[in-house]
């Protein structure tokens, strides 16, 4: 099976660079604090579906232009449309909006958001299914939904954002849609750190990650998701069998050449 190169991807409706193995996503509609629209959506659907095909690209940097991260879904493109959409359509809708964050975690490249100023809504949600997350002091993280007369259960909210934060915290944000502000975000556990930069720790830490044994940084990812739905039992054979398709990788045995001959390993993610 042929794999997938994507560091000359040419993307549509936001902005995609790569270089050595780290991509950056950037949303970039900064006149209006980068909503996102049906397209854009799909788009980073599609690209994130993508990935798990893709041996160039070993970590993702999402970030916003303009001072913003994501304001959420655009509210004449999407907000004002959906009020004339039939259930069917409706639900076409919201199930690809799950999908963005099905593929997401699906895809085996860590995912870090550099979060400033205004991180609402749909923007939220790429932040919390994000693996790691840094912030500025401006950051505002809001899961608004039912300040627009909706449930708080937005693709996968319900589920995802008490496993970071903590049931009682979440069911405050859900219920209230208020700000999470960055101070309150890293005390809780949903932002790693809090700088004036988060761009450039979310970077130092893409290429950290992209550097180190990438094969089993994947398999990382995928145990974090799947043992969610495991007792303890069943996670420790499933990290049993991870583990030992890990030690058949080149970069183990890179690891202990290394060691024993005192140098740093050099992982090819093989």
């Amino acid at each position: 099976m042929k794999t997938t190169q994507l560091s000359n991807y040419q993307a549509e409706h936001f902005q995609w660079q790569a270089n050595a193995g780290v991509a950056q996503i950037t949303l970039n509609r900064p006149e209006r604090k980068n909503p996102l629209t049906f397209e854009s959506y799909a788009e980073l659907r599609d690209l994130f579906r993508d990935l798990l095909y893709a041996d160039d690209i070993h970590a993702v940097v999402i970030n916003g232009a303009g001072g913003n991260f994501c304001s959420g879904g655009d509210v004449h493109e999407i907000i004002g449309p959906l009020t004339k959409m039939t259930m069917k359509e409706l639900m076409a809708f919201t199930r690809m909006t799950g999908d963005l964050v099905k593929a997401m975690r699906a895809c085996p490249q860590p995912i870090i958001s550099a979060v400033e100023g205004i991180c609402a809504g749909a923007g939220a949600i790429i932040a919390m299914s994000s693996d790691l997350r840094y912030a500025a002091p401006s950051a505002k993280v809001a899961f608004l939904f039912n300040r627009v007369g909706l449930a708080g259960c937005d693709m996968g909210s319900c589920a995802i954002l008490p496993r970071i934060i903590g049931q009682g915290r979440t069911s405050e944000l859900l219920y209230t849609g208020r700000a999470m502000s960055a101070d309150e975000g890293e005390r809780w556990g949903f932002f790693n750190g809090v700088s004036d930069d988060p761009l450039t720790q979310a970077t130092t830490m893409a290429v950290r990650i992209a550097q180190g044994p990438t094969f089993a940084n994947g398999i990382t990812k995928t145990q974090l998701q799947h043992e969610w739905n495991m007792s303890v039992d069943q996670a420790i054979e499933a990290e049993a069998q991870a583990q030992a398709i890990c030690m058949q990788t080149e970069d183990f045995k890179r690891a202990y050449r290394a060691f024993v001959e005192k140098e740093k390993p050099v992982f090819e993610g093989n």
